[in-house]
């Protein structure tokens, strides 16, 4: 007995098939559940190298915008910059092939502080609601390297109109600052004078504009242990010594717990 054959696809079902039903569920799978990112520069050395690539769940950003959960503090967020920042300070704004058009890049930055928080930053230091907050996990790589910033304005401000000697004017300088409400505050792990542009200096980031949380380094596969930044001329890192697996899960430093429980004696 022979089998039916099956009758012949439109030319409209065929374009379905072949051509948007395999686009639309890329796009629902990382729009809604995850995605892939990749990290652009050295602002959150010594964490996050670049151009390695994190895992985002994209399926909590949904649930957090549901009212489900949220962002902790110690996370690691991919988000588009304010768009009073993008507006002056160039680098925040990129052009889409044959300058079509401009769009804001995604940057990735680490939480430090939630709505309602208050902030303050002095001698490199930051403290959350008069709580210290120990940033060994990355300024003790800075200080090894010789290049911990503890005497620019964005290491004795929480916001500062200005970054490694030029004005920028998205933020009027103050010691400290409250995180308005629907918004996060972030700073990247690079903490030497032009390491990052942060909440510092383009102000606090609207939680409309964060695109998910960085769970685990998923490439390059390897790496190399040892790595050596150019304090002075701030050129590409040097990388040397054995080479170890890279996947890594982005865990929160241990001393966001030590914070949270100050906080909550």
């Amino acid at each position: 007995m022979t089998r039916p054959e099956k009758p012949a696809l439109s030319p409209l079902q065929k374009l379905w098939k072949e051509v948007l039903e395999p686009i639309v569920f890329a796009v629902v799978i990382t729009q809604f559940v995850a995605t892939l990112v990749g990290v652009d520069g050295v602002s959150m050395m010594p964490n996050l190298r670049d151009r390695e690539r994190v895992f985002v769940p994209k399926y909590e950003t949904w649930l957090h915008k549901a009212g489900i959960g949220d962002f902790k503090r110690g996370d690691i967020l991919i988000f588009k910059p304010p768009r009073e920042a993008s507006a002056k300070i160039g680098n925040l704004n990129k052009a889409a092939p044959l300058n079509l058009w401009t769009y804001r890049p995604f940057l990735i930055k680490r939480l430090i502080g939630l709505p309602g928080d208050t902030i303050r930053i002095q001698g490199g230091e930051v403290t959350v609601n008069g709580v210290p907050l120990d940033s060994g996990w990355t300024t003790d790589f800075w200080k090894a390297q010789g290049c911990w910033d503890t005497e620019s304005p964005v290491a004795n401000l929480a916001q500062s109109s200005g970054i490694g000697g030029y004005t920028t004017g998205v933020v009027e300088d103050q010691e400290t600052f409250t995180v308005p409400a629907g918004h996060y505050y972030v700073i990247g792990d690079n903490r030497t004078a032009t390491g990052s542009e942060d909440s510092r200096i383009i102000g606090p980031v609207p939680r409309r504009d964060v695109a998910g949380r960085a769970a685990a380094v998923v490439w390059p596969i390897m790496r190399k242990v040892n790595v050596k930044y150019d304090c002075e001329g701030g050129n590409k890192p040097e990388y040397s010594g054995d080479s170890v697996l890279n996947w890594r899960v982005l865990g929160r430093p241990a001393a966001f717990s030590e914070l949270q429980n100050a906080l909550n004696r």
